[in-house]
C-alpha cells in the first residue's frame, strides 16, 4: 500500500487512522503537545495518548499500488468497490483463509493491483478495516444527500405572506433595582 495526497470519498476516513504496533482502528480525535488523542474504534471506546514518534497513518492518505493506468487506488474507493459486492460485512475469515483466497478477494475489488507491491498482510489488513469500519463507524458509507445549486436559492422570491416586517430594535434597558430602603 501507499500514501497518497489526493483520496476522493468517505470523508470520514481523515478522522480514523491506524497507528504502527496496534491493532484496530482509531478515530482522531484532538492534537495535543505531546501528541493525539485517539479514541478505539470498538465497542470499548478507549482514549489514549499516542505520542509524536508513533507512526500514524491517516486512512484517507492510504492507497493500493495497482499495474494499470492510475499508479494507485485510494482505499476509500477500494472500500465503495466491496460495499457493492460484498454488502455490509466481507465474510471471509482473514485469520484462517489462504493466501489464494485473499490474493482472489481483492482481485475481484481491483483486478489490476500490484501483485509485487501489494502483499497478503496488506489485504487482510483492508479487510479488517473495511469491517471495522461498517460495524463502528457505518456513516463512512452514508451517501451524501445532493445538495441544492446555490442559484435556485438566490432566485426564490418571497411571496406577500411569506415577507417579514423588518421591526427595528432597540437596545433594552435594565429595569432599575428598587431600594429596600423605606
Amino acid at each position: 500500500m501507499s500514501v497518497k495526497e489526493e483520496t476522493l470519498g468517505m470523508e470520514l476516513l481523515k478522522e480514523i487512522a491506524n497507528i504502527s504496533g496496534k491493532s484496530g482502528l482509531y478515530r482522531i480525535m484532538k492534537p495535543s503537545r505531546s501528541g493525539v488523542i485517539v479514541e478505539s474504534l470498538n465497542e470499548k471506546k478507549e482514549k489514549t495518548m499516542i505520542g509524536p514518534t508513533a507512526r500514524v497513518s491517516v486512512l484517507k492518505d492510504v492507497s493500493v499500488f495497482t499495474e494499470g493506468e492510475q499508479d494507485s487506488v485510494p482505499l476509500a474507493d477500494i472500500f465503495l468497490r466491496i460495499r457493492e459486492q460484498h454488502g455490509e460485512l466481507v465474510e471471509l475469515d482473514t485469520k484462517t483463509a489462504s493466501d489464494k483466497d485473499l490474493t482472489e478477494f481483492l482481485d475481484g475489488i481491483l483486478p489490476d493491483f500490484d501483485r509485487s507491491r501489494v502483499y497478503v498482510s496488506d489485504i487482510k489488513k483492508i479487510i479488517i478495516w473495511y469491517n471495522l469500519l461498517s460495524q463502528y463507524a457505518p456513516a463512512a458509507f452514508a451517501e451524501a444527500a445532493p445538495e441544492e445549486p446555490a442559484a435556485e436559492a438566490k432566485d426564490e422570491v418571497p411571496t406577500e405572506t411569506e415577507k417579514v416586517e423588518e421591526v427595528p430594535t432597540e437596545p433594552t434597558k435594565a429595569p432599575a433595582k428598587k431600594s429596600k430602603k423605606g
